[in-house]
């Protein structure tokens, strides 16, 4: 077994536990499964996919590090996320988070302009954190081994774990439709969507208070 197979068989493992470990980017996911229906939650899981996308190859081009090292850059990023985080989390603490609506038990809200708002909050919630390009800076350069362009491995790593996370998320939003009558209760919606709310506030204060 070559280094390289080896490198990569460790890195998918490594990043299938990281992928299923629960965070900001599942309790996304979730949050939209619940409050909006699978498709809703389709929309945030891709847009949460594509910020890893941009995260990813601005790693292999070394743009995330050229980020990290700017301690202006990095400040001005974090707190732009963890505002953004905190407001939202409010919003659903205050249940003003599409939760006017009240669908039949059955049925989930139909989808329109809410498809392009659950893309962008999955998008933004991990464009947002500059954790995310921390993890890529600091976690793939572990397992790329000497001889191969770095940028190249580094980008095949980010594809590994964005398939991953794809994969992850498909089956979340796959599990969701068969419990589609809990989920639609008003109770239960409102319950997670609190809850939802607290950890995007802990992860926003979280965030502004972690050191750059």
């Amino acid at each position: 077994m070559t280094t390289a197979f080896a490198n990569v068989l460790a890195f998918t493992a490594a990043a299938a536990v990281l992928v299923a470990t629960p965070g900001l980017d599942t309790t996304v996911v979730l949050r939209q499964a619940t409050v909006e229906g699978p498709k809703s939650a389709a929309l945030a899981a891709c847009g949460v996919v594509t910020g890893l996308l941009v995260w990813g190859i601005s790693a292999a081009a070394g743009l995330s590090a050229v980020l990290l090292a700017s301690r202006l850059a990095y400040a001005a990023l974090t707190w732009a996320g963890a505002v953004y985080l905190v407001v939202v989390g409010i919003r659903m603490l205050l249940d003003r988070d599409n939760l006017h609506h009240n669908p039949a038990a059955s049925d989930f809200p139909p989808m329109g302009s809410d498809g392009v708002a659950s893309f962008r909050r999955g998008l933004l919630t991990n464009l947002l954190n500059p954790k995310v390009g921390l993890f890529y800076v600091t976690f793939l350069p572990q397992f790329i081994p000497s001889g191969p362009s770095v940028g190249a491995f580094a980008l095949m790593l980010a594809g590994i774990h964005l398939l991953l996370t794809t994969a992850w998320f498909s089956m979340l939003v796959t599990l969701s439709v068969p419990f589609r009558r809990l989920l639609a209760k008003p109770t239960f919606r409102r319950t997670l969507n609190r809850t939802a709310g607290c950890v995007f506030v802990v992860f926003g204060l979280k965030l502004a208070t972690s050191p750059n």
